[in-house]
């Protein structure tokens, strides 16, 4: 899969690791990491989109393309979708959206969720999803559960737990069903431009208010998301100090 575009959103602000795309692994900044990651797939080319001149003084000195966008964007999506209008991408182009916090991304993946979007022609949005086999994880809140179509499209995300075995768990409460099919989302996206043009001024949907999941408001109003599924969870991001030491000591490891 060639000829998409990767759109890195990196802002500077954060509220437990604050300069979090600056922070440095293995000496480079996690945000140079994640473009690295991301030149490694099929992109015809990945930008890093942020609100601080200190990043794109970073990007710079890496060789790598950022961009100045709005400090006020409320979503990464949101920064994206300025990104594609400043290019002025087509409407069919497709862009992926890459965490600016996901170093050990695997490029494959990328690949993957914008290849989504070729096959099924119909979609305006691409993600993914893996299996869980553990009851904890199912019944969190923390962590957001998928249910498709048999195609493959996105039927509703929750942090509730879906979909509910009514009698497998009546039965055996303590115990996740071995037949039940239970899919933690996972936050990678492809998008059309064209429906990334639309997508802020859609107006909120009470889903999306209820459940604080972003991709309600496309579901809410009529658009198909693909989801893809994952053999493996991927490689967690950095959110926390002991995430970042954990990544600190993966980079040493492989540099």
């Amino acid at each position: 899969m060639s000829g998409f575009f990767v759109v890195i959103p990196a802002r500077y602000a954060s509220t437990r690791l604050p300069g979090k795309p600056l922070l440095d692994l293995a000496g480079k900044p996690m945000v140079v990491r994640v473009a690295e990651a991301a030149q490694r797939s099929g992109a015809q080319e990945v930008i890093i989109a942020t609100d601080d001149e200190r990043i794109i003084a970073a990007a710079a000195a890496h060789g790598h393309l950022a961009v100045m966008t709005r400090a006020d964007h409320v979503s990464g999506t949101d920064r994206v979708a300025e990104v594609a209008r400043f290019f002025g991408w087509p409407e069919e182009a497709i862009v992926v959206n890459v965490q600016g916090d996901e170093p050990l991304i695997d490029p494959a993946h990328i690949d993957a969720v914008a290849g989504a979007l070729v096959i099924d022609r119909e979609a305006s949005m691409a993600t993914a999803a893996h299996r869980i086999h553990d009851l904890t994880e199912f019944m969190s809140p923390h962590v957001v559960k998928v249910v498709t179509t048999s195609n493959g499209r996105a039927l509703y995300f929750s942090r509730a737990p879906i979909p509910w075995h009514r009698d497998g768990l009546a039965a055996r409460p303590a115990v996740l069903p071995p037949e039940l099919e239970v899919r933690r989302h996972v936050g990678l996206y492809a998008y059309r431009v064209g429906f990334l043009r639309r997508f802020g001024s859609l107006a909120p949907a009470p889903l999306e208010q209820w459940e604080a999941l972003e991709q309600l408001r496309a579901l809410w109003h009529g658009f198909h998301i693909h989801v893809i599924d994952y053999a493996h969870p991927p490689v967690p991001g950095v959110d926390t100090p002991e995430d970042l030491e954990r990544v600190r000591k993966q980079f040493v490891a492989l540099h």
